[in-house]
């Protein structure tokens, strides 16, 4: 309920969400008094401040209008009961109005039953917008957000505050001040000092608080000035060190949560067990960094115990039952995933959850570290002393870690050879987003223009001085594009392929590389000035330098360039750490843009979307077919893969990449057939050294032909000729009755044709008394069964199954031997 009486629409979750961040009970708003000067005149009074405005833009008519619907509302007030304006105003029905238009019928009704002059619409609105400009009442700002007002910024600006706004406007710039966003801006301070009254200095930060509740409570339309506002007055000075850097992220960004308020996410049922996960999670919290220990209590709440008392309700002791363990080890070796079907329907299917092991393991060391502690202090951890569930073979990461390196490796593999395609279109997009950008600036306001073949026609700007400053146009398929916001996204896109695949960072600690990371070297051999880029302690808490390659240079320079203002400086802007959850202090990022007029650092939701926008562009695709998604991490491995190929020592690799471990940097290391076939090359050709170079003598011309000729000549009709290189043909080139002929299973039939040949030339030797004749046709039936023979046994022996047996240990045991004691 607010001030005057009125019911605001605050969902319970967003509600719990702001009183979460304690930012409203650090920062409390300002109190409406019960009376103020201005509100404590007469009627006359009032209407004797209404003096002509010093700009006439409108005119005399408009000046009447103002003061004849005025008087109307006052009067109107004067039949409710108090002793100012604003206790008549609250006792009135017109705040209860939401609609922001519904109050007028309330007066209008009233003089046309008091035989007043009836008022108009048009009237009252100007005479109320008035009366709010002269403070004589002060609406909530629940009813003022519901208010449309077009002259609110102007005549707040010029009777309430003129020098006010002039700071104002200095601070925001000539182009975001008469900007849409610069619009919306102003409408809101206009409203804080309307509601709260004075000027714009006096406008504190739960003020602004309390109007960004507001505004989020009635769930209206995302207003794109709900943080630049909050901005302009934190650069005029106004707030403490310590205030919420904006208003953008705050109902989200909450900050660090307490233990209890890390288990209470899971609403875990059983009190005794509740407070135990709280306080072991106090106990850790000293050694642990902030995202390690939100990692544990996920663990220790939701995956562990909070599914239990899903599928077991009561369960009150760590002590669980095999088959209960068992359940739930089943249960989380799973996760079910959703898939869209072509028809726009959404599947459920099961797949193996990769955490599983690492799981396992936190929730076996909660259970040893609560025995442990039991020796230590039984009275307080005594009673939670149980079995563990998890047995030491159940948590082994050798099989874990050789998938997880697989998995990395294939994904390795998978994204080197596409890098540079990727690389062209991210710098392909960004040009062409450029000729388009400049291309619109140099049109007319409602012209066309053609830039890459294409067709635009440029929007028409009301809310600007120069109508002409606008950067949104029509394509040919009468779609808006916002030429100026596709360059911003694609040009950052650009930005972080070339820093990550050239540093090889993680996405925290490029986020987070400001203008005062570029620093220099002077080589003390040469004298030489190299460039450096110095990366801020992340995830092992240490901080390293790079040297910055020339291509790396020019990526550094243009980023700067983007990001400098006029002054050539580069605006200082506070970057949330989703890892440790807390606000940086303000710097000069290099990862900085300005969205609705307000420099936001660079999130890294926004470079995954903008790494899958320009993936979707080239059209690739996965070994299954689905489209090729980089990781910013994926940048990472393709750096330390390609550095260690080209040579760089695998320790050296490690130094640059700031990992603890080397088996960490050879785990990123995707190893490929080419390197070990090059590597078994480099083998050969160093044992080829050692042995007597007459081995290895260039043949000569006709010894290369006789060789050839030699493998050409082993093919025969039924098989290939065996015989070594330089030895002659021992049967004359009889050969079904050579040994060295193997046959061929193909030409079985071929065989069987000469077999029946010889049995019939043998029977016609016989009938004739070619006695001669007959014993060499003997000899080659003889070699023809011989291979047709070989053939059957070759067919026998693949199609036979060998039972090699098991032999038992009395006869592997074979010999036994009598040991005595020690001679004596």
């Amino acid at each position: 309920m607010t001030a005057d009486g009125t019911k605001t629409a605050v969902s319970k979750p967003m509600a719990a969400q702001r009183a979460g961040n304690g930012w409203q009970e650090r920062y409390p708003a300002r109190l409406v008094p019960e009376t103020w000067p201005a509100t404590t005149q007469s009627r006359d009074q009032v209407l004797s401040l209404m003096r002509v405005p010093p700009t006439q833009a409108e005119g005399h008519h408009t000046w009447v209008a103002r003061k004849r619907g005025a008087k109307a509302i006052l009067q109107w007030l004067e039949t409710f009961p108090g002793a100012t304006w604003q206790d008549r105003w609250l006792a009135s029905p017109a705040p209860r109005h939401q609609s922001g238009s519904g109050w007028h019928a309330e007066i209008i009704e009233w003089s046309r039953a008091g035989m007043h002059q009836v008022s108009r619409k048009p009237d009252l609105s100007a005479g109320m917008l008035t009366l709010l400009t002269l403070d004589v009442i002060r609406p909530s700002l629940d009813w003022l957000i519901t208010r449309r007002s077009r002259r609110i910024r102007e005549m707040m600006a010029e009777f309430r505050d003129p020098k006010g706004y002039a700071d104002l406007a200095e601070v925001a710039g000539s182009d975001v001040w008469t900007s849409r966003v610069g619009y919306d801006a102003r409408g809101t301070i206009a409203r804080i000092l309307i509601a709260k009254g004075g000027t714009v200095r006096d406008i504190t930060v739960g003020d602004c608080l309390e109007f960004r509740d507001a505004q989020m409570s009635f769930q209206s339309r995302t207003v794109r000035s709900a943080s630049l506002f909050y901005s302009w007055l934190r650069d005029l000075g106004l707030f403490p060190p310590d205030a919420p850097p904006n208003l953008r992220h705050i109902s989200v960004r909450t900050g660090q949560r307490t233990p209890a308020q890390l288990i209470d996410r899971y609403k875990i049922q059983n009190e005794p067990i509740r407070d135990l996960l709280v306080s072991y999670l106090t106990e850790r919290q000293v050694a642990m960094d902030y995202t390690s220990l939100d990692d544990l209590s996920r663990c220790l709440g939701l995956n562990f115990w909070a599914d239990l008392e899903k599928h077991h309700p009561g369960i009150d002791s760590l002590h669980l039952a095999p088959e209960t363990a068992a359940a739930w080890k089943q249960r989380f070796r799973t996760k079910v995933d959703h898939k869209r079907l072509p028809d726009g329907s959404m599947v459920e299917y099961e797949s193996p959850r990769l955490s599983f092991v690492p799981v396992l393991t936190k929730i076996r060391a909660f259970y040893l570290d609560i025995a442990q502690w039991a020796a230590d202090d039984p009275a307080r951890w005594g009673q939670w002393a149980v079995s563990c569930p998890i047995k030491e073979s159940e948590v082994s990461h050798k099989k874990h870690e050789r998938q997880q390196k697989a998995r990395s490796r294939e994904r390795t593999r998978e994204r080197m050879p596409v890098l540079p395609l990727l690389i062209r279109t991210a710098s392909q997009q960004a040009e062409e987003s450029r000729a388009r950008l400049e291309a619109v600036r140099e049109a007319p306001a409602g012209g066309s223009f053609t830039v890459l073949g294409e067709t635009f026609i440029k929007t028409t700007s009301t809310r600007r001085a120069d109508p002409n400053n606008t950067t949104v146009a029509y394509d040919s398929t009468g779609r808006r594009r916002y030429l100026g916001s596709e360059e911003n996204r694609t040009f950052w896109t650009w930005a972080v392929v070339e820093f990550l695949r050239h540093s090889g960072v993680r996405i925290e600690e490029m986020l987070e590389s400001s203008h005062h990371s570029i620093t220099q070297y002077k080589l003390p051999t040469t004298g030489e000035i190299v460039p450096l880029l110095q990366i801020a302690p992340s995830k092992t808490d240490e901080e390293r330098a790079l040297l910055v390659s020339p291509e790396f240079a020019d990526v550094l320079s243009v980023i700067v360039r983007r990001v400098s203002n006029d002054s050539g400086a580069i605006p200082l802007v506070s970057a949330y750490d989703k890892q440790e959850k807390v606000w940086n202090p303000p710097m000069p990022l290099l990862f900085q843009w300005s969205v609705s007029g307000e420099n936001l650092s660079v999130s890294p939701t926004t470079i995954r979307k903008a790494l899958n926008d320009v993936l979707a562009a080239t059209g690739l695709t996965d070994s299954t077919g689905k489209p090729l998604r980089y990781q910013p991490h994926d940048f990472r491995r393709l750096f330390v893969t390609d550095a260690i190929m080209s040579g760089l020592p695998p320790h050296i690799a490690q130094i640059v990449c700031g990992h603890r471990n080397l088996n960490t940097t050879m785990g990123y290391h995707a190893i490929y057939p080419a390197d070990a076939i090059e590597a078994h090359h480099a083998f050969i050709a160093r044992r080829r050294a050692l042995r007597p170079s007459e081995e290895y003598r260039t043949p000569t011309s006709d010894e290369w032909d006789d060789f050839l000729a030699h493998f050409e000549k082993r093919k025969l009709s039924v098989g290939t000729c065996a015989r070594a290189f330089g030895t002659p043909c021992v049967h004359e080139h009889a050969c079904v009755r050579c040994s060295m002929l193997r046959p061929d299973p193909a030409q079985r039939q071929r065989l069987v044709e000469i077999r029946d040949n010889l049995l019939d030339r043998i029977a016609e030797a016989e009938q004739e008394g070619w006695l001669g004749e007959l014993e060499g046709l003997q000899i080659s039936l003889s070699g023809a069964e011989g291979k047709l023979a070989q053939l059957d046994a070759e067919e026998d022996r693949r199609a036979a199954v060998v039972d090699l047996g098991m032999p038992a240990f009395s006869k592997a045991a074979v010999h036994t031997a009598d040991i005595g004691g020690p001679s004596t």
